[in-house]
């Protein structure tokens, strides 16, 4: 059984942050659950351009409010509490949060803590290949 607290998690170094948004990791890929999990926010203001080339990712709104762009049609969704969206054809996508939008996140396959976007907005298909800094 794993158990853990969100506020330990945020203190650690599985709380990552970088332009736009701060993740907490609560699962990650040496947890052995196959997916890992993670309650991010996303900051007002901010424009994540992404596309998680080697993840699938579902996304639950719990705070806030923002819209998400779908770069391959163009729609625009509404994102507020309650909302799911789920990444699962690789989606390019921009997320604009209007607020600080805290989100529960679960990735598939999971990663492993050290990752950040690159260029792309993706995650590396395993950062453990990944050199440290």
């Amino acid at each position: 059984m794993i158990v853990r607290n969100l506020n330990d998690i945020r203190k650690s170094d599985r709380n990552v942050r970088s332009d736009g948004w701060a993740s907490a990791r609560m699962l990650l890929k040496d947890d052995g659950m196959g997916f890992s999990f993670h309650i991010t926010t996303m900051f007002a203001g901010s424009e994540l351009k992404m596309h998680y080339q080697n993840h699938l990712e579902a996304v639950f709104i719990l705070k806030g409010s923002g819209t998400i762009e779908d770069l391959a049609t163009g729609e625009i969704h509404r994102l507020e509490p309650g909302v799911l969206y789920a990444l699962n054809d690789h989606d390019r996508h921009i997320v604009r949060p209007e607020t600080d939008i805290l989100t529960a996140c679960a990735f598939n396959p999971p990663v492993t803590g050290k990752e950040v976007h690159d260029e792309d907005g993706a995650y590396p298909a395993d950062a453990d290949l990944v050199p440290a800094d």
